[in-house]
């Protein structure tokens, strides 16, 4: 089972990938740049069998809001020394993430946990691998403040950018006045981040184009369903969407850090130790290392 587990999530893997390796990476972040809403199927859904949902980008009106994230989300002037960006641990044309197996912060710190790439992460039910921020911008004030990852203190960000006659506009343009604050900044950056959706073949499969995929693709959708991957990855982003017990098919692993006890360190529950947001494998082919522990 173990053999044609991994034939399946590998086949899956690749039908997956929406975004582009690094021999394409100018095109990808060209692309990426580009605000892209979701436009779901959901009439077709309402009738579908099928485990997993398609989504397929949309041209959409001009957002100044998002634009203004965008910027905002590759500045270093959101970190205590101007050295880190969002974009520093989440770079859009790797994958959304930066590689690594714990990520690297303000003045070399080293991080205890994985990033988890930022595409598609809109639809994930909650945010970060223990669950503890509700949404994108609950999420992004996270980072600025913490000091092993951006170091700074909201105050001076925001000097720093209402210094900005360029981020005054920005954010008169996006919010009809130019009141800078740390509301603000993570519902910009979040709006930015809603606009990374990477649709791909499979998708256009799920929607109804045979030919979009190869059989040994659809085969290994088939084996992929069958081996009851699909109880923990399912939905528009293949995961993402509930907790599940890290270890549960195999032996239990090291708690060597606090942030290995998962979302007990937002309930306190001694259930929840080890208890983590099921990754999204959309992208998963270009996002290695993977899980909470960058394995």
């Amino acid at each position: 089972v173990g053999s044609v587990a991994v034939l399946a999530t590998g086949l899956l893997a690749s039908l997956l990938t929406g975004c582009q390796t690094s021999d394409n990476e100018a095109a990808f972040r060209a692309a990426a740049a580009r605000p892209v809403m979701l436009n779901l199927h959901r009439a077709r859904d309402e009738v579908s069998a099928e485990p997993l949902r398609a989504l397929t980008p949309s041209e959409p009106a001009a957002d100044p809001v998002a634009a203004l994230g965008q910027r905002l989300y590759h500045d270093v002037q959101l970190s205590g020394d101007d050295t880190v960006s969002c974009a520093s641990c989440h770079d859009i044309a790797k994958g959304g993430d930066d590689g690594l197996k714990t990520s690297t912060g303000i003045k070399g710190s080293v991080g205890p946990i994985n990033a988890p790439t930022v595409l598609n992460s809109a639809f994930n039910f909650r945010q970060f691998w223990d669950g503890r921020a509700a949404n994108l911008a609950e999420q992004a004030k996270g980072p600025v403040t913490n000091p092993l990852e951006m170091g700074a203190a909201w105050p001076e960000v925001i000097a720093k950018l209402t210094a900005d006659d360029g981020y005054v506009a920005a954010f008169t343009a996006a919010f009809g006045d130019a009141a800078i604050d740390e509301d603000r900044i993570a519902t910009a950056i979040a709006r930015f981040e809603e606009t990374l959706i990477t649709p791909a073949p499979f998708d256009r499969y799920l929607l109804g184009d045979q030919a979009a995929i190869s059989a040994d693709a659809k085969r290994g959708y088939e084996l992929f369903k069958g081996h009851g991957c699909v109880a923990c990855h399912q939905g528009v982003n293949v995961g993402g969407n509930l907790y599940q017990k890290f270890g549960a098919l195999q032996s239990a692993f090291e708690i060597a850090t606090d942030a290995d006890k998962g979302r007990h360190n937002v309930t306190r529950d001694s259930g929840d130790v080890g208890v983590f947001k099921v990754p999204s494998l959309r992208n998963v082919a270009v996002t290695a290392p993977y899980f909470h522990l960058g394995t």
